[in-house]
């Protein structure tokens, strides 16, 4: 397949000027940049193409080469002698000055001062039941964002003529020293605006109310920050767009009680329950569950259902829910009720068996060794 011509590529003439070709390259390199086209191997494949046009176009002695011999004086290779194989970080370290000081900075990229101009990050709360944990969820929240305005005009600024930067030459003891910055005027963006609109700031922005909507995982906890890429302020002139950053707040469940991906519930019983047993229903984060209580269940046992507590976020499955005993014991009671229990009492079977407290000192020993 035959190689696309250099100066088509960059949709420059062939007596386009080297600002001229500079400015080319920047709008195409920020178009088809890999941060704001994620997986799209068509735009990947026109940033490496137009990269290449202007390895070539931008160096004057191999743009001669060029225009007398065309693609056979580099023998079919472009870039570095390595055509379409190169990789994204050549181009980012060969190209750090377009990437680096004309896109303004403050943005983000790969390598080698590859930067890409990049709007401002959003961050809201998001209160989430533990149902929504639980589940997921798919929430749509609306905020206040930085979007490209309509009937906004630029024109190249005419600080740097659209390049991004400006050109200082001093005289020194060692001769004269060129040197490149960021210009002051357009901020790297190499545009100014002609015409802005009412309530459209410096940069072509202006506040619009947006819904967003925004898929939850199952396993989320209160703290965690989540990052939407792309759903953050516009950039301006054309950059990549910011995030939304999503802070994750817990709302306390009336019964139950979370600790990692463990789910406690605390059932109070009466003594009588506990002696002969019982089955008994429990709230659970979506309905409820029968579970039966086993005769002589002790006060502060713990019951434990398998699979029934909160996702792992990574993936490693679900944490139990755990069902904390409590014996419950009357305050007061009744002469006939007190005459019962001392009857009761006289029975061997209703005193506290030796073991018990063994069981207990050895529990302490085990916690403190």
């Amino acid at each position: 397949m035959s190689k696309k011509d250099y100066y088509e590529v960059l949709n420059v003439s062939k007596n386009a000027s080297q600002a001229d070709i500079k400015k080319a390259y920047r709008k195409l390199a920020i178009k088809y940049h890999p941060d704001k086209n994620p997986d799209n191997k068509d735009a990947e494949a026109k940033f490496k193409e137009s990269a290449e046009a202007y390895e070539i176009l931008s160096n004057p002695q191999k743009r001669e080469q060029y225009d007398q011999f065309g693609h056979d004086a580099f023998n079919g290779q472009g870039f570095g002698g390595g055509g379409g194989g190169m990789s994204m970080d050549d181009i980012f370290s060969h190209f750090g000055d377009i990437f680096g000081s004309s896109f303004g900075g403050g943005g983000f990229g790969r390598g080698g001062g590859s930067r890409v101009r990049k709007g401002s990050n959003l961050r809201v709360k998001l209160k989430l039941t533990l149902e929504d944990i639980v589940n997921g969820v798919e929430k749509k929240i609306k905020v206040n964002k930085l979007v490209a305005a309509e009937g906004v005009e630029f024109s190249d600024c005419g600080s740097c003529r659209g390049t991004g930067q400006v050109t200082r030459v001093t005289n020194t003891i060692l001769g004269a020293m060129q040197t490149s910055s960021t210009c002051p005027n357009c901020k790297g963006s190499g545009q100014t605006i002609t015409k802005r609109p009412e309530g459209v700031d410096s940069s072509g922005l202006e506040k619009k109310e947006t819904v967003i909507k925004i898929d939850i995982p199952a396993g989320v906890e209160g703290g965690m920050q989540l990052n939407v890429q792309g759903k953050g302020n516009d950039a301006p002139g054309g950059g990549v767009t910011g995030d939304l950053i999503v802070l994750i707040e817990e709302t306390e469940h009336e019964h139950l009680v979370r600790n990692g991906n463990d789910l406690y519930y605390q059932l109070p019983i009466s003594f009588m329950d506990a002696t002969i047993g019982i089955n008994i229903e429990i709230p659970m984060v979506s309905g409820k569950a029968k579970i039966k209580i086993p005769a002589g269940t002790q006060s502060g046992k713990n019951l434990r259902l398998r699979g029934k507590g909160v996702p792992d976020i990574n993936g490693y499955g679900k944490g139990d829910m755990i069902i904390n005993i409590q014996v419950w014991t009357p305050q007061k009671i009744s002469k006939e009720e007190k005459d019962i229990l001392l009857k009761l009492n006289e029975s061997d079977n209703f005193k506290p068996k030796e073991s018990t407290s063994k069981n207990f000192f050895d529990r302490v020993k085990n916690h403190f060794n």
